[in-house]
């Protein structure tokens, strides 16, 4: 039988890096535990059409609206077209001016009198002023947007009229300044108010400054910008950034709809770095085409869980347009903002403006103590596959020391950012294999030792007499030693990318799926050089020996369906990580999915609790109940799914490092109770096979 020797030097390493791991975990959690508020935020417009639909006063609707959750009003840009709409300016085609006058529409004698002597241009868009203080804000807004060369300006008796040139469809559309009369109306209602002013193609580094003057005395809690890009994109991004950190403004991101990082919005990138990431905050909002098929009270488990899982500060909310039974279309709106605001405030956070991380990076000595810990646990696998290396403890140490002097050195100054992101790679894939490794090595100590003490006792046989209680304790406390193994890898990964990029997801984990398939691999490739799957009386027969007799074995059309149902299995399994899929979740699993966040403090991964946990116990079983090898074989791989997932959970840096642990432990106990009860069954349903 091999015989793989650990390498009590690499241990050490690893241990102590493990430290430094915990160090960067504890450092973390308090960060993310210190960012907890929760800006509750609808646009200004919803409300006003609710006030309008309802037949209700807009003040009153306000006020409801504030009463039950509400803290930031969302104002964007004004248009012509809504200034027109609401009776504050009015903006009309010099055409349809022209067709009035025929059709005797255009009564009033001076605008006839305009028409008349042909001061009336068909093709250009004409702007009045209703409201003298709005008007000379547009009329301020068009010069910078427009362009003076565009706009004339003249008078029709004692008004002062502008004569634009443009197509009047798209201009009366196009986005104008903050209207100060809504920002009036928001603040004096006492909500803060997010801004989302949108970029436009005269921007200047004046017309920046004056977008930012029209927020002063107002109380902005966010700036989001509307549209593909921030205001200055490409040129003018430093003047956006000095104008926010001189009035201490957060920049909001809006979370991509596959929820992996933002709406990409040009310059986002520059503006964050500008600002300080320490100043930025992620916001969500219901897709459109998704909040008409969701339940209130689905919307609202939806926010609860966006909030804790994600990183999300600034809740966008939209209007449900369809009432609840029984409920007026105002009612079940506020009883969808209150039920949400109080199930947030339940969970520990409180309402305002948007929380932000502090501008968080490790120690760099903890962060290389880390890297060096995953090389020594790289360095430990290859030894655990290949009896030469590890046979040679010197060269083993030997490779450890130049690999880490060349991954320490880029650390040290402060860059190393691929070589983090490898090493949160490696963590990922290495510590759920040395976790079964050890195992597969621990059973098979357990099973030297039975044969022993069978030779020295005929009538001892541990393994086989073990009962089946035995088993299930066995193999219990066998999956809870293996988690913590695991766990420990998972430690890694957290102090090899912990930092405030990260968890803001301008940085990202790359290499989700092959995290799904590599530790199987690895697993494989460990279990063959220990085990013969082929033909268990032939011992030591290297593991690619085994891998080409497998390849060469004749197979019935039996044993080709059940394989093709694996793979297909393993693909499913693939397809549906991350978040790019498109792999449809069904209505079942939804319900599952519901009610095991209701019974745990963070759901548990599905394939942890139903597979890979359940696996892990029955493989346990397996080997100390004498099974063949190749059953032993296919239950390992399977347990190593769950295993590796549990340390994946933790790629998900956004994902508060307490919750992601949560769900790892979470998962383990009814897993082991599921594998439990699956020993069970097998047992009974041997025995009433035998009469017994």
């Amino acid at each position: 039988m091999k015989k793989f020797v650990y390498n009590r030097t690499l241990l050490m390493i690893i241990a102590l890096g493990f430290i430094a791991g915990l160090v960067i975990a504890g450092q973390r959690h308090a960060v993310e535990i210190s960012n907890n508020q929760v800006d509750m935020v609808m646009d200004y417009d919803s409300l006003r059409n609710l006030a309008e639909i309802e037949g209700l006063d807009f003040e009153d609707v306000l006020a409801q609206a504030k009463d039950a959750g509400i803290t930031s009003l969302a104002i964007y840009d004004t248009t012509l077209a809504k200034l027109t709409r609401t009776g504050k300016v009015i903006a009309v085609s010099g055409s349809t001016l022209i067709e009035h006058y025929h059709d005797g529409a255009l009564t009033s004698i001076l605008w006839r009198q305009a028409v008349e002597t042909g001061a009336i241009d068909p093709s250009r868009v004409y702007v009045v002023g209703r409201d003298l203080a709005i008007y000379q804000q547009v009329k301020e807004d068009l010069l910078q947007r427009v362009g003076a060369n565009r706009i004339r300006v003249f008078s029709v008796g004692e008004v002062e009229v502008l004569e634009v040139k443009a197509r009047f469809g798209s201009f009366v559309n196009d986005s104008l300044g903050l209207p100060t009369h809504e920002l009036d109306v928001a603040k004096n209602a006492g909500f803060m108010i997010l801004a989302r002013p949108s970029n436009f193609s005269l921007c200047t580094p004046d017309s920046i400054r004056t977008v930012f003057e029209r927020l002063e005395n107002y109380p902005v809690s966010e700036v989001v910008f509307d549209g593909p890009e921030i205001l200055g994109a490409d040129d003018f991004i430093d003047v956006t950034a000095e104008e926010m950190k001189k009035r201490d403004l957060t920049l909001g991101l809006i979370e991509h709809t596959s929820q992996l990082q933002f709406y990409n919005q040009r310059g986002m990138n520059q503006l964050a770095r500008g600002i300080g990431y320490n100043n930025v905050a992620r916001l969500y909002a219901i897709p459109k085409d998704e909040q008409p098929k969701l339940q209130v009270g689905t919307a609202i488990n939806r926010w609860v869980s966006t909030d804790r899982e994600r990183n999300i500060r600034i809740n966008l909310l939209r209007i449900f347009e369809k009432p609840a039974p029984g409920k007026t279309l105002l009612e079940t709106n506020l009883n969808y903002i209150r039920e949400t605001s109080e199930h947030l405030k339940a969970r520990g956070y409180t309402l305002g403006k948007a929380g932000t991380f502090e501008n968080y990076y490790p120690n760099r000595i903890l962060r290389v103590l880390v890297v060096v810990g995953v090389i020594a646990a790289g360095i430990l696998y290859l030894s655990l596959i290949s009896e030469k290396l590890n046979e040679n403890q010197q060269l083993q140490l030997k490779i450890l020391f130049v690999l880490s002097v060349v991954a320490a050195i880029p650390i040290l100054v402060g860059a190393g950012g691929k070589i983090r992101l490898l090493a949160g790679f490696m963590s990922a894939n290495l510590f759920p294999v040395l976790a079964i490794i050890w195992q597969l090595d621990r059973l098979r100590f357990i099973r030297l030792k039975s044969r022993l003490q069978s030779i020295q006792n005929q009538n001892s046989k541990v393994a086989a007499e073990l009962s089946v209680g035995q088993v299930i304790w066995l193999s219990a406390a066998a999956l809870l030693i293996a988690g913590g193994m695991s766990m420990v890898g998972a430690v890694y990964l957290s102090g090899a990318l912990s930092d405030v990029s990260y968890f803001l997801e301008f940085e990202i984990f790359r290499g989700i799926k092959l995290t799904f398939v590599l530790p199987l691999i690895l697993v494989a490739v460990a279990f063959l050089q220990r085990f013969n799957i082929v033909d268990e009386a032939r011992k030591n027969v290297p593991a690619l020996q085994q891998i080409k007799e497998i390849l060469e074995m004749k197979i019935s059309v039996k044993a080709a369906l059940i394989s093709l149902v694996v793979f297909a299995g393993m693909v499913v399994l693939i397809a549906r990580s991350g978040h790019t899929s498109g792999m449809p979740v069904s209505g079942a699993e939804i319900s599952v999915r519901s009610a095991l966040e209701q019974i745990f403090y963070a759901r548990p991964r599905s394939k942890e609790i139903f597979f890979g946990h359940p696996a892990f116990i029955l493989a346990t079983a397996a080997f100390l109940k004498k099974f063949p090898k190749l059953i032993c074989f296919f239950l390992t791989i399977a347990a190593t799914i769950g295993q590796s997932s549990m340390v994946e959970t933790f790629a998900h840096m956004r994902t508060p490092i307490f919750m992601s642990f949560m769900r790892g432990i979470d998962g383990i106990i009814p897993g082991a109770i599921i594998g439990a009860a699956l020993i069970l069954i097998l047992h009974f349903a041997a025995r009433f096979r035998k009469g017994v």
